[in-house]
């Protein structure tokens, strides 16, 4: 390693994710930042972006963690922390916060995660948000969706990517839907509340838009903001994003301002958050504020889109420096996921007929290998997405029509 090499910051990088959701932010943060990268595994593809890695038995345990980055912190001195893995943001935390570093503080990571402590938060703000009850029981939820009026919506209170999130019209629904949300799991094993595992939710409709910043000193940048687009009603999966770097959203001083307070009201000081609104026709209401970036690439859409590199960024307000968020380009960019058609679908190949796709696509990539068994929502929710395709162009329409022929190229065989 060049002495040169050396000077550069030192980031602690907690996971890393697949390789084809994640590996655009490691490339980048490796131009400007050596990378040390705690794993459960010998890194693999990572190995050309790092300048050391530390196996554990674990990632989810942030004191134990915490203990190997202060070892790690006598021979090379850590200048910042980061996780972009909802799972183990909270775990990251104490690790940063052992360090003295920006982004050390649990609790208030605990309170973005347990979306039934963001409610309380925000409540106690005076801040617009969603009607939301905690509760346990089909007995309490009945009772809650009374208070909260139909449409409602169940929802886990500390998973992510609209897992276990379904809307009921009616009391029988909540029924017959209560144990889709009851019995939903992920591999993350932190348990948020025991008591009250589940929030019955006043159902707010309007467009759902997501907002990706840089918090630094309390101060909240907004850089993309993604329009959603959601599939497989009454599940909320999400199936796509468009992100334009001239959407009027991002100057709009109400959002702009509730924005800033909703990081207020829950105490986040430095980082990255995905930010979620719905907007109703009574104004911006928080669905949930995240402290990490965004995933479903909403990231790499916005670099594509403004030129303001996502893992530069998060990386320098991780080590306290100032980044540069200075656009370069002002595009229009989407990226769509694909699906299998059936449950259980063993899957033979993925692929794209690559005569068949417009130059306007960035890319168009396979995600499910051979052997996998992938379902559609409500079943597969993210993992059972196949493939995915990203456009750039100067309008929704442009990207939309070329994903629609990605769509189209896409051939799926199953054994």
């Amino acid at each position: 390693m060049t002495s040169s090499s050396q000077e550069l910051p030192l980031l602690l990088v907690i996971a890393t994710g697949m390789r084809p959701y994640r590996q655009y932010l490691l490339r980048s943060i490796s131009t400007r930042f050596r990378i040390h990268l705690f794993h459960i595994a010998e890194p693999s593809w990572e190995t050309q972006y790092l300048t050391g890695a530390t196996v554990l038995p674990d990632t989810w345990d942030g004191l134990a963690m915490a203990d190997a980055a202060m070892e790690l912190n006598k021979t090379e001195q850590v200048d910042g922390v980061l996780c972009w893995d909802e799972g183990r943001i909270h775990a990251t935390a104490y690790v940063a916060e052992a360090l003295g570093l920006r982004g050390g503080d649990p609790m208030m990571i605990w309170r973005l995660r347990d979306k039934g402590q963001t409610r309380v938060a925000m409540d106690a703000a005076g801040l617009p948000q969603p009607r939301s009850v905690p509760v346990k029981t089909l007995e309490q939820a009945l009772a809650a969706a009374e208070v909260v009026g139909y449409p409602a919506v169940l929802k886990p209170r500390g998973y992510g990517a609209s897992v276990g999130v379904v809307r009921v019209d009616s009391a029988d629904e909540l029924r017959d839907r209560f144990s889709f949300t009851r019995n939903t799991t992920l591999p993350d094993p932190v348990v948020f509340n025991s008591d009250f595992p589940m929030l019955v939710e006043e159902c707010v409709t309007g467009e759902e838009i997501s907002i990706d910043s840089v918090v630094q000193d309390g101060v909240v940048t907004p850089l993309y903001l993604a329009r959603k687009v959601v599939g497989y009603p009454p599940y909320a999966e999400e199936i796509g994003h468009y992100v334009d770097a001239a959407d009027p959203l991002l100057r709009d001083p109400v959002l702009r301002r509730t924005l800033q307070d909703t990081h207020s009201a829950v105490g986040f000081l430095d980082g990255w958050t995905h930010t979620e609104y719905m907007l109703t026709d009574a104004g911006p209401k928080l669905i949930e504020v995240n402290g990490r970036l965004g995933g479903d690439m909403i990231p790499y859409l916005g670099l594509l889109a403004t030129g303001v590199d996502p893992g530069l960024v998060a990386a320098a307000a991780a080590c306290g420096m100032r980044p540069d968020l200075t656009p370069t380009r002002s595009r229009v960019t989407g990226v769509r996921f694909f699906y299998a058609e059936q449950d259980d679908t063993t899957i033979g190949s993925v692929s794209f007929d690559q005569t068949a796709l417009p130059p306007a696509l960035d890319c168009a990539v396979p995600v499910a290998q051979p052997g996998a068994v992938v379902s559609p929502p409500p079943r597969g929710t993210v993992w059972g997405r196949i493939a995915f395709s990203i456009a750039v162009g100067d309008s929704v329409g442009e990207c939309r029509h070329a994903l629609d022929a990605a769509e189209a190229a896409l051939r799926v065989v199953s054994t």
